[in-house]
């Protein structure tokens, strides 16, 4: 009998980064299994299966418990161990003040990027570490290194995602687990059109390309690398200097990107 491939679990994987580091997955000789909330997730599937994977497709809400739930049922009764978990699935709100937003929308975006994170990563690392081995990659945004006006939710919920995988990464160092933060700039997918920011003069710049983001991705977290911002060198460089600028200079920066016209 043939010698089984490693299994990989992505979250939000229909389209964007979650689709580009699947195909990285597949190429590289994994079986996939991948969520979305919507009926693109089984094109994806599609497009997927050409590359020589076995493609298992699963539709659900992440801003639900039942959601994240239901898909790591998905993927549990497979009985095969998961190798490694991309946490990618996440939406942001901006196009205006906070004093304008939606609450609703805001609560969602918490569901999604940080109670969804947190629920996804208790079942893989439950799964994991008795398995003495397994990767988890937690997608971030550079976003997370300095306040976001105009994206006043957003921002803190991407910081929660990179304290939560540094801090997960050192509880889990001694048992074959690893866990990387990607950290992307602002990358070519719809994330800005979607978040409502195409009037602003972010979603209107130029962007890093989706393949050099995820493929920096992927390599960080095959080499077990802490944590890569993902973009070109401008982006590399705008990552490393928020290290030392103050919050109320990044702060107004941040604004001059993200306030409407």
């Amino acid at each position: 009998m043939a010698e089984q491939r490693s299994l990989a679990m992505i979250t939000g994987a229909s389209s964007g980064l979650g689709f580009e580091m699947a195909k990285l997955f597949a190429k590289d000789g994994y079986d996939l299994a991948i969520t979305g909330s919507s009926d693109g997730i089984f094109e994806a599937a599609e497009e997927l299966q050409k590359l020589g994977a076995e493609v298992y497709p699963h539709k659900a809400d992440a801003a639900t418990y039942e959601g994240v739930e239901g898909f790591w049922k998905f993927v549990s009764d497979f009985k095969r161990p998961v190798e490694a978990a991309v946490l990618n699935v996440g939406i942001g709100i901006g196009g205006g003040s906070f004093l304008e937003t939606s609450l609703e929308e805001e609560m969602r975006l918490i569901s999604i990027n940080i109670t969804g994170t947190v629920h996804t990563a208790k079942r893989v690392v439950k799964h994991m570490v008795p398995n003495g081995r397994g990767k988890i990659l937690i997608v971030s945004s550079i976003s997370a290194t300095t306040p976001t006006p105009y994206e006043t939710v957003y921002g803190p919920s991407k910081s929660f995602g990179f304290a939560f995988a540094e801090s997960l990464r050192e509880e889990l160092r001694d048992t074959g687990v690893t866990v990387t933060a990607l950290l992307p700039g602002a990358t070519d997918t719809n994330f800005h059109d979607n978040a409502g920011m195409s009037n602003t003069q972010i979603g209107s710049s130029s962007k890093n390309d989706k393949e050099l983001v995820a493929k920096q991705g992927y390599e960080a977290l095959m080499d077990d690398v802490d944590h890569v911002f993902g973009g070109d060198e401008k982006t590399k460089k705008e990552g490393e200097g928020n290290r030392t600028t103050s919050e109320t200079e990044k702060a107004a920066i941040h604004a001059e990107k993200t306030r409407p016209r």
